[in-house]
């Protein structure tokens, strides 16, 4: 049997069962939202970045003369157990919900206050001694409280999939460097281009990753411009003089997080541009990472009637019918992950666009969907570089083999022969299958086979120079 206290809201009264730290607007939050499943507990950063928000914020009450020392304490210890990871499965709302995310605050709000009750010596629900809104809400609003623990645990979130994007590029990098002198046909619009090497094309995978890794650092900056002290709509109603940046200042002392008062309160309580270029940035980071998956997959396509110039880790068997098939799964579920951050960004691009006048009430779809394209590429891009590209390796031979028998290598011969000329000899190749050095030097005795081993050398091939007669 569960034992019960009575609390009540301006709606009417309910039962809480007393083993619980939430109050009523968490119970009647955990009765109306069945959406994802997924309770907020599930992103333990959001949590601990709200801890900091309500520690920060009672600080600031108190150097305003607001709350007294004995409440300010309570507060800060309860904040203080939020932070070291405690109480988590007291947080119980759903991550999508109506109300702009005052269910959220609610939440929060309720749990540090009854932690705090106990830590006074009170049983919970003794709301008189230490209140949810009274004392733990004091001079805010979920429309600041909210936004600002969102922007703090983003930017923690942001940070830590930064390291396995630098992970995923140191990887590029060694493989770039393993494969440096291994000799392969260059592709476009998946046809022959020109020679390269197999270690340019992972520098260059390296490249496209750090340029992202440039871009998390540009856009974790722009987050830090927080709203704290607007309270509702930006005017700082209920909110004692200096409090915005006294408290802003707290929050940065506290959790070492550079974050700035917004210069135009109004603004920054409406605006949700900052999430649509974080968005931005991860859609790139999908579209890049997703890209090489898939260049991956064509490289090691075969292995017998197929590309296979590289050969993937063999994870597990590919087919329940075809015996000895493997398939490329890591690159395939990394694709995956990225088509579902892809889509994640429509959603926040719509919800961003959605807000009217002076509040956005479609945050906590915004905080959803970019909490779990963070951490679903995160978890992606470590599968992609511990269980792929740190055991992938070259078919020398094959990468050789491909491009001496390519007609692409005819390029090399515009400078001497020129374009018509070179047409012509790859017009016939085409036509009767024999190599560009049969009909250049052996039948044509348009160069000497000396001339031909100067222009593809292996030194040549992997950094050209300009050769003519």
């Amino acid at each position: 049997m569960h034992a019960f206290r009575r609390e009540h809201d301006f709606l009417g009264e309910k039962d809480i069962p007393n083993e619980v730290y939430y109050g009523i607007q968490t119970l009647r939050a955990l009765e109306n939202f069945h959406i994802t499943g997924i309770p907020i507990s599930k992103e333990p950063l959001f949590i601990k970045a709200f801890a900091y928000v309500k520690k920060a914020a009672a600080l600031a009450n108190e150097q305003c003369g607001v709350l007294n020392r004995e409440v300010t304490d309570a507060i800060c210890f309860a904040c203080d157990r939020l932070i070291a990871g405690e109480y988590l499965d007291q947080f119980v709302t759903d991550m999508i919900q109506g109300g702009a995310g005052t269910s959220v605050n609610m939440n929060v709000n309720e749990v540090i206050a009854n932690i705090g009750l106990e830590y006074l010596g009170h049983a919970k629900g003794m709301y008189h001694f230490l209140h949810p809104n009274n004392h733990v809400n004091c001079s805010q609003s979920t429309n600041d409280a909210y936004p600002t623990a969102f922007r703090l645990a983003l930017y923690w979130k942001i940070q830590s999939f930064k390291q396995s994007l630098e992970a995923l590029q140191k990887s590029f990098a060694a493989k770039g460097e393993e494969f440096k002198v291994v000799l392969k046909m260059g592709r476009t619009q998946l046809q022959d281009a020109v020679p390269m090497t197999l270690g340019a094309e992972f520098k260059g995978f390296s490249t496209t990753i750090r340029e992202d890794i440039q871009r998390l650092d540009e856009v974790k900056m722009l987050i830090c411009e927080i709203n704290m002290g607007a309270t509702a709509i930006g005017t700082s109603i209920n909110a004692p003089e200096g409090y915005p940046q006294i408290v802003t200042n707290i929050l940065r002392e506290l959790t070492q997080v550079p974050v700035v008062l917004a210069e135009d309160l109004i603004e920054a309580t409406c605006d949700t541009g900052a999430y649509v270029q974080v968005s931005g940035v991860m859609k790139r980071c999908a579209v890049k990472v997703s890209k090489i998956c898939n260049d991956l997959r064509l490289l090691s396509s075969g292995p017998r009637a197929g590309l296979n110039e590289i050969n993937l880790p063999r994870m597990q068997p590919g087919s329940s019918i075809m015996p000895g098939k493997v398939n490329p799964v890591i690159p395939e579920v990394v694709n995956q992950t990225a088509y579902f951050v892809i889509g994640a960004d429509m959603t926040i691009t719509m919800a961003a666009e959605s807000g009217q006048l002076q509040l956005n009430v479609m945050e906590p779809v915004i905080a959803f969907s970019l909490f779990s394209s963070l951490t679903y590429l995160e978890n992606a891009c470590y599968t992609l570089q511990s269980k792929c590209i740190d055991g992938i390796t070259a078919n020398v031979e094959i990468c050789k083999n491909m491009v001496m028998n390519s007609i692409g290598i005819v390029t090399s011969l515009n400078p001497i022969l020129g374009y018509e000329e070179a047409s012509s000899i790859a017009k016939e190749a085409l036509a009767t299958g024999k190599s560009i050095h049969e009909i250049t030097v052996l039948e044509r005795k348009r160069i000497t086979q000396a001339k031909w081993e100067e222009i593809f050398s292996m030194d040549n091939l992997i950094n050209p120079k300009f050769i003519n007669f």
